[in-house]
């Protein structure tokens, strides 16, 4: 009785141990004959993560014959516990779960290629690179391969064991995931006309291509290091500019706009905080000489945090050189020249056909000599004079004339003899005064 009792106890545990294992689930459920590819682009983000763990959900639910993650990514942008988390339901998927880092050139770094390690089956397409590790640190004691941040490519990373196979197309990917015995046959051979077998995927074998939602990916891009960056420069700037025209227009709805996905974007990743402090006071020094009309200490200044903040503005993720060289550049080239012309031309509208300034008082902002800036009815303009008769920072300066938005000018008393005049006689009347004074 009791060897009957220890024999059942025995195979008892034997099938509780089945059960419990993926494959044994699978067990008395009908595949659907359909096959997940789930891409996975871009920082791990919050978004990116909810995603694929509905997609794993959906997977499950259904009894596909597998999930498939396209990775081409450069790591996480998540908190660890997070990251942690979708590891594990990856690891615990009762579909088969496969990882192929492609198209040729795609990357799976960090974070990223901890999740490829955790699928079942793992590919690479030449080209792509794999590596990273330590950059995301798991939080159980499971060894992984290749720790470090050494980056492989192709075959190197075959042969170091980060990945189980070299696969250039996604088709070859899943015929080798047939090949292990990971999922059930797929396959079918056609004979080409020049008599070679040519095998791929079934007809019956439903492949879909899965990827997030138009707002979704909206959020997911603005979670990027460039997009962030750019849109918080595009939002100071655009207020910048508006605060200056008056009252609140396309300007001001652009940036705040812009403005708010950064936001986003920036509480995402990982940001110092005194970086984006330097990159406001940036703005506020732009501000202050905008306001003056002469590029002085304060525009130095901004310069200067505009770099820096640039430069700093994040600390565990990388933006291109390109990004930065067309952010500060674009900024500066907006601030130093474009919101000067803005600004006058936005308080010279009502002047349109305005010779009757000619002859009015403006008063010196800075040194004339023979150009500076002079302050007409609380309005900047840019302002020249002869140079035989210079204007000091602060005396009077008479109108005489307008080329454009530059203003032309002369002392209150004691100007120079009326050159324009000059300029614009006839030509026979110069020839005819040369004659007179001849004879």
């Amino acid at each position: 009785m009791f060897c009957l009792s220890a024999a059942s106890l025995a195979v008892c545990s034997t099938a509780f141990v089945l059960c419990s294992s993926p494959a044994a689930a699978h067990t008395g459920h009908e595949h659907s004959r359909e096959i997940q590819i789930v891409e996975v682009s871009g920082l791990l983000d919050p978004v990116e993560i909810d995603y694929i763990n509905l997609q794993l959900d959906n997977a499950q639910r259904n009894w596909a014959l597998a999930i498939v993650l396209q990775v081409n990514s450069p790591g996480g942008a998540a908190d660890q516990q997070q990251i942690q988390d979708l590891l594990e339901n990856i690891e615990g998927s009762l579909v088969p779960v496969g990882a192929w880092i492609g198209q040729s050139g795609a990357t799976a770094k960090g974070a990223a290629a901890h999740l490829v390690n955790a699928a079942n089956y793992s590919g690479i397409a030449p080209g792509s690179r794999i590596g990273g590790f330590a950059d995301f640190e798991r939080s159980e004691e499971t060894p992984t391969p290749g720790v470090g941040n050494t980056i492989r490519r192709g075959q190197e990373a075959v042969s170091a064991g980060l990945v189980d196979v070299m696969a250039p197309t996604l088709g070859e990917f899943l015929l080798t995931m047939e090949d292990v015995g990971l999922i059930e046959k797929i396959s079918t051979e056609l004979e080409r006309a020049d008599g070679l077998i040519q095998r791929s995927v079934a007809d019956d074998v439903r492949v879909t291509f899965n990827k997030l939602s138009l707002v979704d990916q909206l959020f997911h891009t603005v979670a990027s290091p460039a997009v962030a960056y750019l849109l918080l420069l595009v939002g100071m700037s655009m207020l910048l500019l508006d605060f200056f025209t008056g009252g609140i227009g396309v300007a001001g709805g652009v940036g705040c706009g812009s403005l708010l996905l950064a936001c986003y974007g920036l509480g995402i990743l990982d940001v110092r905080i005194w970086a984006l402090l330097i990159l406001i006071i940036a703005m506020f020094g732009f501000a202050i000489d905008l306001q003056t009309g002469v590029p002085r200490f304060w525009t130095v200044l901004g310069v200067g945090c505009l770099i820096a903040g640039s430069l700093q503005l994040f600390a565990s993720h990388s933006v291109s050189w390109l990004t930065l060289l067309g952010g500060i550049g674009l900024t500066l080239a907006f601030v130093l020249s474009g919101m000067p012309a803005l600004i006058r031309t936005r308080y010279g509208t009502s002047t349109l056909g305005r010779e009757w300034m000619i002859g009015q008082m403006a008063s010196a902002s800075t040194d004339l000599a023979p150009e500076g800036i002079v302050e007409f009815e609380q309005a900047q303009w840019v302002a020249r004079v002869n140079r035989l008769t210079p204007i000091k920072e602060g005396e009077p300066a008479r109108i005489v004339g307008l080329e454009g938005l530059v203003l032309e000018v002369e002392p209150e008393e004691g100007g120079a003899i009326d050159y324009r005049e000059m300029r614009q006689r006839p030509s026979s009347e110069a020839d005819a005064s040369e004659q007179e004074t001849s004879q």
